[in-house]
């Protein structure tokens, strides 16, 4: 039965929808978010970062949108296709019942190799179809795009079927739309047996409608979801959330780069009706070793050199400096502005558009960078010659400003603090550097200065916890350390457990941190942080406690299995950008580490992420080791002999 059945009567549209209320599809260049009762109230087509197509979700009344639904009152059933991006979602009434399929196609190149899921084409289409379940169904479709963020009005002309409009695509369909400005819409009833087919077409072939090709490019794109999860490997705790997690993941990497984007949108509020609204749509390099860690221990190697390729290429623009985020092309200039004539998701003002932290000065970057490579070379990367000089520069710049303030990981907008995140990451950086690099600097010297000087001046001297800051604090981010490998010492990490949950827990979450930060207004839990509480209770043998806190939190999912950034911990509201790469990162991470625990205890969840991606392999296929690995790649092997998930387009 289709995941979601929580029976919905609807009758009006509401002003905003929860973002709660939303599923993710796309076609690894652009995306849609699409509500339960079928509006589309965001979508990019093309390129995450382009601007939207719709985006009522960001304005009500300005905002563009495109939505079928049923006259009248109607329940709502919803899920992905098993295996798939693709969404499907029932309506049903007394009077009949009908499926809307939507999905963005996309295959591969015919030029990819049998393994090859990462070379990709796409026509940048967003395809509905309603089909007739039962009965007779009476629908009503409304259409009007965005142009500009929505500053301009969209003047529609049809013609021969199709639905133009300066600075949109086209919308392709035989239904008998009635125009008023920069509004469509229609009426029909569909009944059993019947469907229609609606494309908007980013781009075409002359003398091919796109509405002609929607069987075959559905037939493409669900052969390309179904074939690229069968490599999937895990099989240990959650499997169904963690192949999720990894479909959406793969719907958020910009396939022409290999860059993951940390969200699909702009500015959805991280409080509603505050001011802490931000632009997600590049690749933070924060998220990299969680990425190529989570990508790589399921077994996907392409994506996995791809985005290392990726960070790699991105890095080498900025030299001396590393930034906190690029774009997903690798533009490093994200000036960040703000579009007054929005209203805001549910009245969240400012809308900003790029991101002013990609100039901020966050030296854990450099240790996520170092980290990163030593990641790649555990899973059989090779360091050219010219990257290892490249990162031997950033290992000598920590060494130069490690004792130097920054804004920290959470890129807060008050002054400089000595955060003790930074610090772990500059010790990081030191022992990467000492694993990486046969010279003559002392690395391992270094690192055992900064170790020093953390365990000196970051533990609180009453809790004997590791504090934000130097200058004290709360944070959750320090509950990284055993995940670092850092030799904290089973006491301190039990006390910074104690003091995180006793000042941050909300119930099952954790707010990010206490304290100023330089804005104005409060925010919800921060999702990752509890994933991150899960890993430290494994790492300290707390597993009963890490076992059943993370089975309540798979629970917090939506119906269709995406996560949010952040949740409020009252109403289980969804907040901040949607969906979040870096929750279901985070997640995939603790389904992995708690089946490494079940497998070797405690310790085999310490250490880097080089060393645990070692262990993860032989984790995931238990006693049978290579032979069960070699077994799971002839049976991938045959399934990848047919041609059926390339895709020809021009």
């Amino acid at each position: 039965m289709a995941r979601g059945l929580r029976a919905r009567e609807r009758t009006a549209e509401p002003r905003y929808r929860p973002i709660r209320d939303y599923a993710a599809i796309g076609d690894c260049h652009g995306a849609a978010l699409v509500s339960r009762d079928g509006s589309i109230d965001w979508c990019t087509l093309r390129r995450f970062d382009a601007d939207p197509v719709f985006c009522r979700i960001l304005d009500a009344e300005r905002g563009g949108f495109w939505s079928i639904r049923p006259q009248g009152e109607y329940r709502v059933a919803r899920s992905y296709l098993e295996g798939t991006n693709i969404l499907r979602t029932v309506f049903s009434s007394a009077e009949g019942a009908v499926a809307l399929t939507d999905f963005m196609p996309v295959g591969r190149r015919l030029d990819a190799g049998t393994h090859d899921y990462v070379s990709l084409t796409a026509p940048h289409w967003l395809v509905r179809r309603i089909e007739g379940l039962r009965g007779a169904l009476e629908l009503v479709v409304r259409y009007r795009p965005s142009r500009a963020f929505a500053r301009h009005p969209t003047e529609l002309a049809l013609e021969d079927g199709v639905i133009h409009g300066e600075g949109a695509p086209s919308l392709f369909t035989d239904l008998e739309f009635t125009l008023e400005g920069d509004a469509a819409s229609a009426a029909l009833t569909l009944h059993a047996g019947s469907f229609r087919d609606l494309v908007l077409a980013g781009s075409t072939v002359p003398g091919h409608p796109p509405t002609e090709r929607v069987s075959e490019f559905f037939r493409i794109t669900r052969a390309f979801w179904e074939e690229w999860i069968a490599y999937c490997r895990y099989e240990g705790p959650y499997r169904d959330a963690v192949r999720r997690s990894a479909l959406a993941l793969k719907l958020m990497t910009y396939a022409p780069s290999g860059a993951l984007v940390a969200a699909l949108t702009t500015s959805l509020p991280e409080e509603l009706g505050g001011e802490r609204n931000w632009d997600y749509r590049f690749c933070w390099l924060r998220d990299a070793c969680f990425t190529l860690y989570g990508l790589s221990v399921l077994g996907y190697g392409g994506e996995a050199r791809r985005f290392h390729d990726y960070v790699a290429r991105a890095v080498r623009q900025t030299l001396p400096r590393i930034q906190t985020m690029y774009g997903i092309e690798r533009e490093h200039e994200l000036t960040e502005r703000t579009l007054e004539h929005l209203d805001g998701h549910a009245g969240s003002r400012p809308v900003r558009i790029g991101n002013g932290a990609y100039a901020q000065r966050q030296i854990d970057v450099y240790g996520q960078t170092l980290d990163l490579a030593l990641l790649y070379r555990c899973l059989g990367g090779r360091l050219d010659q010219q990257y290892r000089r490249l990162l031997a520069t950033f290992a000598e710049f920590v060494a130069a400003h490690w004792q130097e303030p920054d804004q920290g990981l959470w890129e807060m907008r008050g002054p400089p603090r000595h955060h003790v995140h930074g610090k772990l990451m500059s010790w990081v950086a030191m022992d990467r550097a000492r694993q990486l690099f046969d010279d003559d600097r002392d690395w391992a010297a270094l690192a055992a200065r900064i170790r020093d000087e953390i365990l000196g001046r970051a533990i609180d001297r009453e809790r004997r916890h590791l504090a934000q800051a130097f200058d004290g604090g709360i944070d959750a981010a320090v509950l990284l350390a055993p995940m670092l490998g850092f030799p904290a010492g089973p006491e301190t990490l039990e006390e910074t457990i104690d003091s995180v949950e006793h000042a941050l827990a909300r119930g099952d979450f954790l707010r990010r941190y206490e304290g100023p930060d330089g804005l104005v207004g409060e925010e919800g839990a921060f999702l990752i942080c509890s994933f991150w509480l899960v890993d430290a209770k494994l790492a300290v043998g707390r597993a009963d406690e890490a076992r059943a806190l993370l089975a309540r939190l798979l629970r917090c999912a939506n119906d269709v299995g995406l996560y949010p950034e952040e949740i409020d911990p009252q109403s289980g509201a969804f907040l901040g950008n949607f969906p979040q790469a870096f929750t279901h990162l985070a997640l995939i991470g603790s389904a992995v580490n708690l089946r490494l625990y079940e497998r070797r205890g405690a310790q085999a969840v310490l250490g880097s992420y080089a060393d645990r991606a070692r262990r993860a392999v032989e984790a995931i296929f238990g006693w049978r080791g290579l032979w069960a690995a070699l077994k799971h790649s002839r049976r991938v092997a045959r399934l990848r002999s047919s041609p059926a998930s390339k895709l020809a387009w021009p």
